[in-house]
């Protein structure tokens, strides 16, 4: 069984490493045998993981809004690539009604055109190579909506990414490349640092959590393990609520 989730000798390919689920993906990638290639914009972040990671590791300074950072991470990995986990996002804090254009856009482009533009990039090789597994990080607030939180830009955002997950799934799936996603729900992030740390809205997560909790870091270890190894050969264009049943209500 341990064989199933290895990933020893796998070239793993990770942006949004700098922090939060990154930096816990960036451990587990590792941990599992991979050859780590870390992206993220805060390259003193990535660098003391590195190091406190140790060999089989490349860091990359890059901003996934600007595809010259995209294509030079995809190039750091080398000639082959086995499995890319787009997990760089950013949130939206605006009513609908007060956000701004230029947020707006942000917003789009790093969820969603840099993530896109990654999928392609790393997609090349895979295609190329006839095997390959894709992880796009989603969210639960792709597949419901926010409010009372206002978010419309995430909302909309990460509800493509799922769709986007499909397509790209069922175009390349007799090509040996296969895309999935996680949408996780309520977890310990800098995305999430405000509402985790205020009394009301940990009361209104228990309310409506079937749970009636936050997410650890260490519960999306599975899902991540799952798709990015041998462990999920049969499975595409699928996106994995890890939610505490928010989106089963």
């Amino acid at each position: 069984m341990d064989d199933l989730f290895s990933l020893d000798g796998r070239i793993v390919v990770l942006t949004g490493a700098s922090s939060g689920l990154g930096d816990r993906f960036a451990r587990v990638l590792h941990a599992a045998g991979a050859t780590v290639v870390l992206g993220a914009r805060r390259i003193d972040r990535l660098e003391a993981l590195a190091a406190e990671l140790g060999d089989r590791v490349v860091t990359v300074a890059c901003d996934v809004a600007v595809d010259a950072d995209c294509e030079r991470l995809i190039e750091a990995a080398g000639p082959r690539i086995d499995v890319l986990v787009n997990n760089a996002g950013i949130g939206s804090t605006y009513p609908a009604e007060d956000e701004p254009i230029e947020h707006w856009r942000q917003v789009v482009d790093v969820n969603l055109t840099g993530l896109f533009v990654l999928c392609q990039l790393a997609g090349r090789k895979m295609l190329e190579q006839r095997s390959g597994s894709i992880v796009n990080i989603a969210s639960m607030l792709g597949l419901v909506a926010s409010a009372p939180i206002k978010q419309a830009s995430y909302c909309a955002t990460k509800g493509a990414v799922v769709n986007l997950t499909r397509e790209l799934a069922c175009e390349w799936a007799r090509k040996g490349v296969r895309v999935n996603a996680i949408a996780p729900g309520w977890f310990p992030s800098e995305m999430t640092d405000d509402m985790l740390d205020d009394d009301a809205s940990i009361s209104f997560l228990q309310r409506n959590c079937p749970m009636a909790r936050a997410g650890a870091v260490e519960e999306l270890d599975g899902a991540l393990l799952f798709l990015a190894s041998e462990a999920s050969t049969y499975v595409t264009g699928v996106t994995i609520p890890v939610d505490g049943g928010w989106t089963a209500r």
